[in-house]
């Protein structure tokens, strides 16, 4: 754990290294606001085309955000980064499905892990599960990830890995903010 606090100091401090020499490079003076990451986005109107849920799953993502009490928007941008939305993907560690579900995680829920409709159902479970146990949705999302074993033994630090992916799917969240 130690080391990756000394990793992830060092990639900020050359990070903070290059905007500096960037901004000294620079002719204007700007204000640069740091980036943000949503925990919660706002919601607004969107066109339909903005919200891409294929017709065919629409109920199902419709079923399990009522189900768990999650946006719409949320479960659209976990299936967008899990499977782009192939509803038989398989992933190297035999996640399925829309929402990327361990067979042992379906099965726990008593669901069918290759039907797509409780796919997405379990998937929606399983999330609002760690959601109601870390309370913070980046580590809810990086224990949907990379599973809840991995971020207990790390104490709430993220890894590179899974920074990324709550990064990703809290970006398509943001962008998908209002689709219903």
């Amino acid at each position: 754990m130690r080391t990756r606090l000394l990793i992830l100091l060092g990639v900020a401090a050359v990070a903070c290294t290059v905007a500096v020499a960037a901004g000294a490079r620079s002719t204007k003076t700007e204000t640069v606001l740091p980036p943000r990451l949503p925990v919660l986005p706002k919601t607004g109107k969107l066109a339909l085309d903005r919200c891409p849920i294929p017709s065919r799953f629409r109920p199902a993502f419709t079923r399990a955000a009522n189900d768990t009490g999650f946006q719409l928007s949320m479960l659209v941008a976990v299936a967008q980064v899990e499977s782009r939305f192939v509803p038989d993907a398989v992933s190297t560690q035999d996640a399925r499905g829309l929402l990327q579900v361990q067979p042992a995680t379906a099965a726990s829920l008593k669901l069918d892990v290759n039907d797509p409709a409780t796919n997405v159902l379990a998937g929606a479970r399983y999330l609002r599960y760690l959601l109601d146990r870390y309370d913070r949705t980046d580590l809810a999302l990086a224990a949907y990830n990379a599973g809840p074993t991995r971020i207990d033994e790390d104490h709430d630090v993220l890894g590179p890995i899974s920074m990324r992916y709550v990064a990703n799917v809290e970006a398509r969240w943001a962008a998908l903010a209002g689709c219903d």
